[in-house]
């Protein structure tokens, strides 16, 4: 699993044999998350979330979306198109 972005102690990585649509799963200090990312012009909506205080998923919300355009370009570099 290719991480493509670190968020302080979190790596976010996309699985390469995943299933769409397009999303990231963020993993760290025994937590993990799934987010959805919609396109560059959208948001990122979090989809399941194992452990992770809701700071932390506001937080990591707004890296992603900061990062939207680099990670659907990894999205779509290891699956194809969203």
């Amino acid at each position: 699993m290719p991480t493509v972005l670190r968020i302080g102690a979190w790596r976010v990585a996309i699985y390469p044999n995943d299933h769409r649509p397009a999303h990231v799963h963020v993993i760290g200090q025994g937590h993990e998350a799934v987010f959805t990312l919609n396109d560059p012009a959208g948001s990122v909506a979090i989809r399941e979330n194992y452990g992770f205080p809701a700071r932390d998923v506001i937080r990591i919300q707004g890296a992603l979306e900061k990062n939207l355009a680099a990670l659907l370009r990894a999205w779509e570099g290891i699956h194809g198109t969203r």
